[in-house]
């Protein structure tokens, strides 16, 4: 979904790929950080100012 928040755009069918060495959800994971810094790296936003680092906002796919 589209949000406008503290400064922060996001727009439907922004996506990362997260690579971890664990079966925890990202997202839940330290914080989300490397959700986080993923999202700063590849569109320059910051998902956690904007409040939408959870599973309100973000989808997780496991794949392989």
């Amino acid at each position: 979904m589209r949000v406008n928040t503290n400064g922060v755009r996001l727009e439907p069918g922004m996506s990362v790929d997260v690579v971890t060495n664990s079966f925890s959800d990202p997202v839940h994971t330290n914080g989300g950080q490397c959700v986080v810094d993923a999202f700063r790296r590849i569109y320059g936003v910051d998902i956690k100012r904007a409040g939408a680092l959870n599973g309100v906002y973000l989808k997780v796919t496991r794949m392989g």
